[in-house]
């Protein structure tokens, strides 16, 4: 039985890498400026939405970036996240998507557009030009969004948890991070450049219980996290807490900068992932590089969200595109 459960894991792990390599040539149907004909305010459009949702609510900024990390990383970046079902058996009522946010405004993003151009901008194009218009909204950089995507019309609660080609884990250590980003075409840097995205957003606070109450069971703290952090981050969450946020980079949570970085290396990353990034070389060193003056991460994060986008596109004639988000037309 393990035999043939280990056969099974290797066959995943080639299908996961001839999706890959697939994917990387369907990414060649992207461009940048994919509606300019068809819908030439598109992006326009997005922006102003985009700049109305920020001024009244700000903290959705993190919310609604996490959101293009779960379409892509689960059957690529095809809008698979936003798909309802009638049974709630889609990927969004997955344990690790229960927390997501932001729906509504790519809903009202969609009724804008469809508004002025009818059954022309996919809802997968959408969520990435929301990704890239929040981290504006928030001091981040600006970037060409490459379009084009079609929408796709599968989506399986059970993916995001798959034990191969699930989402990265909050828990993950950095051997099994650098596996998940490399099934999707993803390097190491990528993996430490697109972790700066928890400059934004919050966590819950049963997402880092364990660091600060029974770390291997014994009742004991992690023994990798500043001490002084876990004072202050026990204030404010007890023990079973499933409601209470904790900023992910606290002070700065609805800024776009790399305080983020700064806290890790001071061993203030709040998730296990975030401090795995110190058990690696060159995500260390990154680390080091993105605090100093030399540091290029602005431009390293743009190329990587750009490189993300990439991720299982569908183009051309495949999929479709979709005239409410939540729903397959």
């Amino acid at each position: 039985m393990a035999g043939y459960k280990n056969i099974l894991q290797i066959f995943m792990l080639q299908l996961i890498m001839v999706t890959i390599f697939s994917s990387q040539t369907q990414g060649q149907g992207l461009k940048v400026g994919f509606y300019t004909k068809s819908c030439p305010d598109a992006e326009k459009i997005v922006s102003k939405v985009i700049s109305n949702v920020m001024a009244v609510a700000p903290s959705l900024s993190g919310a609604l970036l996490r959101l293009h990390f779960h379409d892509c990383f689960i059957r690529g970046c095809d809008g698979s996240i936003l798909l309802d079902s009638p049974n709630n058996q889609s990927e969004k009522f997955s344990i690790p998507n229960l927390s997501l946010r932001g729906y509504s405004v790519i809903d009202r993003v969609k009724l804008a557009l469809e508004n002025s151009c009818p059954g022309v901008v996919s809802c997968a194009d959408i969520v990435a030009l929301v990704a890239r218009d929040v981290t504006v909204a928030t001091m981040g950089p600006h970037w060409k969004v490459e379009t084009g995507r079609r929408d796709g019309n599968v989506s399986l609660i059970a993916e995001p948890l798959d034990s191969v080609a699930g989402l990265p884990a909050f828990f993950d250590n950095i051997t099994t991070l650098k596996q998940s980003f490399a099934l999707r075409g993803l390097s190491v840097k990528d993996l430490v450049v697109l972790s700066g995205g928890h400059t934004l957003g919050v966590s819950h606070c049963s997402s880092f219980e364990s660091r600060l109450y029974n770390f291997t069971g014994n009742g004991d703290t992690d023994p990798s996290m500043d001490p002084n952090y876990i004072i202050r981050l026990k204030r404010k969450c007890t023990p079973g807490d499933q409601t209470t946020l904790a900023e992910l980079d606290p002070g700065s949570f609805k800024t776009f900068d790399d305080s983020y970085y700064r806290l890790v290396t001071k061993r203030r990353g709040l998730l296990t992932s975030d401090a795995a990034l110190l058990d690696d070389p060159e995500t260390k060193a990154y680390l080091v590089r993105a605090t100093s003056r030399r540091s290029t991460f602005f431009k390293d994060f743009s190329e990587s969200m750009v490189k993300m986008g990439r991720i299982g596109v569908i183009t051309g004639s495949q999929g479709e595109v979709r005239k409410v988000c939540s729903r397959i037309n």
